[in-house]
């Protein structure tokens, strides 16, 4: 729970630096908290030399194993720093992130929601409601990220974007079913959903605040859960599949936030939904598949499906949304966990100057991108089929998350592009994290 100058917890968190006179039994030690009981304060150490980045994990940390109500003196942490906005946000955010409750489906649990009151100055009212409004979203996302695959399908998604996002005025909701998705020829999408006994769906959101903004398409990813089809995972793989939804999660939670803080933008998202299982009637490798755009695509591992929904996702935005420029989001690649790590989403786009706009958005929101490159040669690796265009997975392990994004860059269909790779940063400990969310707030936010 959030309360705003409230003062109404008996405990108060404060920031303190080598430069406070401390009591002698404050641990001063970088991130570490000491509760001095007759002070009525837990005292929050921070090193001289702290970036932004550790004070976000080493609060995170705090937050995640703190029992008590609190009292959170804002002030303290930007006495602590140069960059006073940037570090308002990030504690903001960072605090209302990490006490968001998991969702749990344990018998007889009760889980203790801890509140949080913010002092804070009243300069910081426009920064603060900002922050509030991306966090409610990005919690929202969150949450479907950490919906267990049974009881978060296509369709009950679907529903719980729709329903959510009809609370906001100015957002015009659209959900297509099986019957509609094949009348728009959406072959990739059907063909991944094949061997699902769970209809697919495709949830569009359209927030057109000013129409002199490009149009901007976001399309997410949303496989609920990945089996791998008939290139089947291991039972290692399998772990954490509920997460590969996460993109569509994040590009529907992205328009609603907009659309809350009334940003002045012309944006639509599109959510492509479906499980990707085996079954009688699952696509089969080496199968060709025509797309919604008319290339036809090998399927030449079914396990390398979410490049297919998108890909359908990105014609749909094109041609009948007509965005003048698009931004997929999806846990797409292992190769980008093993390029980056769980510290970078990985970013592709052969546009200089969107993706410069992009990553200022991505400073101004704190988190971290790093580009990676999406040359010709990447994409004629994803032109090797015989028999089709293009191959949905290319023949060697060679650059993989490049390949996979010149597969998109190819429906793209020249208007400006980005491809945004989650698939190390989308969760961490069995959580949903949301990423990219704030940076496409700040993007779009005008």
């Amino acid at each position: 729970m959030i309360n705003i100058n409230k003062g109404n917890h008996s405990l108060t968190l404060s920031a303190v630096s080598s430069k406070d006179k401390l009591n002698e039994l404050v641990i001063k030690e970088s991130g570490v908290a000491s509760l001095i009981s007759e002070d009525k304060k837990i005292y929050f150490y921070l090193a001289d030399n702290v970036s932004i980045d550790q004070l976000e994990s080493n609060l995170e940390r705090f937050i995640n194993s703190n029992k008590y109500n609190l009292n959170v003196d804002v002030d303290s942490f930007l006495k602590i720093f140069n960059n006073k906005e940037e570090v308002f946000q990030k504690v903001i955010e960072t605090i209302i992130f990490a006490s968001h409750k998991a969702i749990v489906f344990k018998k007889e649990e009760e889980v203790k929601e801890i509140s949080y009151n913010f002092i804070i100055d009243e300069k910081f009212n426009d920064l603060l409601n900002i922050s509030l409004i991306k966090m409610e979203y990005l919690n929202f996302a969150r949450d479907l990220q950490d919906l267990p695959p049974n009881i978060g399908t296509s369709i009950a998604i679907a529903d719980k974007i729709s329903s959510k996002a009809k609370e906001i005025n100015g957002i015009k909701v659209t959900i297509y079913n099986k019957k509609q998705i094949e009348e728009m020829g959406m072959g990739l999408l059907l063909a991944v959903n094949a061997g699902s006994n769970v209809e697919p769906r495709v949830v569009v959101l359209e927030y057109n605040s000013d129409s002199s903004q490009k149009r901007t398409a976001l399309v997410g990813k949303g496989i609920t859960f990945d089996t791998g089809g008939y290139n089947l995972k291991p039972s290692n793989f399998l772990e954490n599949m509920k997460f590969d939804m996460s993109g569509a999660a994040i590009v529907s939670s992205t328009v609603m936030a907009l659309a809350k803080a009334k940003a002045k933008c012309n944006v639509v998202s599109i959510a492509m939904l479906t499980d990707n299982r085996i079954g009688g009637s699952a696509t089969l490798t080496e199968s060709v598949i025509k797309s919604m755009n008319g290339q036809t695509v090998e399927i030449t591992n079914t396990d390398a499906e979410g490049r297919l929904v998108l890909a359908d996702g990105i014609t749909y935005a094109i041609r009948n949304e007509k965005a003048e420029r698009a931004i997929t989001v999806a846990t797409l690649t292992g190769a980008i966990a093993i390029a980056l790590g769980r510290w970078f989403t990985g970013t592709f786009s052969k546009q200089d100057v969107f993706h410069n706009e992009f990553s200022n958005a991505a400073k101004k929101a704190q988190e971290n991108i790093w580009r990676q490159p999406l040359i010709e040669e990447h994409l004629k690796e994803m032109q090797c089929s015989k028999v089709a265009d293009l191959a949905n997975s290319e023949p060697g392990r060679e650059a993989g998350s490049s390949t996979a994004a010149a597969f998109l860059d190819s429906f793209a269909e020249s208007k400006e592009y980005i491809h945004l790779d989650i698939a190390a940063t989308a969760d961490r400990n069995k959580r949903g994290r949301a990423p990219m969310l704030k940076t496409m707030f700040e993007l779009l936010n005008k």
